[in-house]
């Protein structure tokens, strides 16, 4: 059967051999007689579901093994308190935070922080409309921060650091933080410019409900005595994520898609090199189409265009609804770029074929011929 194309930001498209399989383990996983749903999560077949899920985590991601790999849950939202409630307990009380401001979820992120802290603003690109991206060189860092936050890939605006900072030669010796949630199993990480990195899973790696924290042991053990217990990282490691109960059914689609990342080839290249080569090719097949067009405008610098997320817009605005039409009717869906910034935009994560980049290519193409 032929599935539409799906262009949602996330909860986003999966490889049609991970529903497979979890369909054909709905109702009997591995001759247990039920379904992972209905498994007790301290019971031998989900301890094995979960470790077998770290396990390919670390070696698709290349993890160090200094860093904890945790699975949780609240999303990114949530990784936003959980954070400072973890990290501030190490310091003086007016050690501040340090956020660079790229768009929306880095901006959700400074506003959380300031309701446990002190924070301040390294650098924004707020006078651009978000299109560009400060040079590291150019933020004010605190001489005492306790960390370093920023977005990787800011899912709304369509940005992302294509190369994570080097605090170090900034002559900042605070821990770096980093949201990456919509480019996590995108692309290699330099693990050693990271102190913690968190993702919820429902763009690149699973389904809605797990959020996927990276910590450095150094980092645990400095929660604040406010920390709830099951947000407390130190805890939650101490307890391999078993804690409370963890969400079990997220936890093993998300280990489904790590084999299915791992297995990828392309180009000579296999797994995670691979994915990057594949995801690099989609986003400059679409990013030239709109900027040879004349029909379609995208406004973000291209030294810092996302991969993951394209937003797009129409030169005539009021075309927009005709183009969602038409691009629903083709097997197109869910187009139609976020509230905050209007237009279109095309989210192509790991499992986005290229196949599917070149249909919404041909669809802008005879879309343009039709109203251009």
């Amino acid at each position: 059967m032929n599935r539409p194309f799906n262009f949602s930001a996330g909860p986003a498209t999966l490889p049609p051999e991970v529903l497979r399989q979890a369909a054909e383990d709905m109702l009997d996983w591995r001759g247990r007689g039920m379904s992972v749903m209905e498994m007790s999560h301290r019971g031998a077949e989900f301890s094995s579901i979960i470790e077998e899920a770290r396990n390919d985590a670390r070696e698709l991601l290349a993890v160090p093994p200094e860093f904890h790999i945790l699975f949780m849950q609240g999303g990114g939202l949530a990784e936003n308190a959980i954070v400072p409630l973890n990290l501030l307990g190490a310091g003086s009380a007016d050690q501040p935070m340090n956020f660079v401001l790229t768009g929306s979820w880095s901006g959700k992120s400074y506003k959380e922080a300031q309701r446990y802290g002190v924070t301040h603003l390294a650098a924004s690109n707020q006078a651009s409309g978000h299109s560009t991206l400060p040079l590291p060189e150019s933020w004010n860092l605190s001489a005492n921060a306790a960390y370093v936050h920023l977005c990787s890939n800011e899912t709304i605006d369509g940005v992302e650091f294509h190369e994570l900072p080097d605090l170090r030669r900034l002559g900042c010796e605070a821990p770096l933080v980093v949201d990456c949630s919509s480019h996590l199993a995108s692309r290699p990480i330099d693990w050693s410019r990271v102190g913690l990195a968190f993702g919820g899973a429902q763009k690149n790696v699973g389904i809605a409900g797990l959020t996927l924290v990276f910590v450095r042991d150094s980092l645990l053990g400095h929660a604040l005595p406010i920390c709830p217990s099951a947000f407390n990282l130190k805890t939650v490691a101490d307890n391999a994520s078993m804690y409370n109960t963890p969400p079990t059914y997220p936890i093993y689609i998300a280990g489904l898609v790590f084999k299915w990342l791992k297995a990828q080839r392309h180009q000579g290249l296999c797994g995670l090199a691979a994915v990057e080569m594949r995801n690099i090719e989609k986003a400059k097949l679409l990013y030239d189409f709109i900027d040879a067009s004349g029909f379609y405008q995208n406004k973000v610098d291209p030294s810092c265009r996302s991969r993951m997320n394209v937003p797009f817009h129409l030169q005539d605005v009021s075309l927009n609804e005709a183009f969602l039409a038409g691009a629903n009717a083709a097997g197109l869906l869910q187009l139609k770029g976020h509230k905050s910034v209007g237009g279109m935009r095309a989210s192509i994560y790991n499992a986005m074929p290229v196949a599917g980049v070149l249909a919404l290519v041909n669809y802008m193409q005879e879309f343009t011929k039709r109203h251009g």
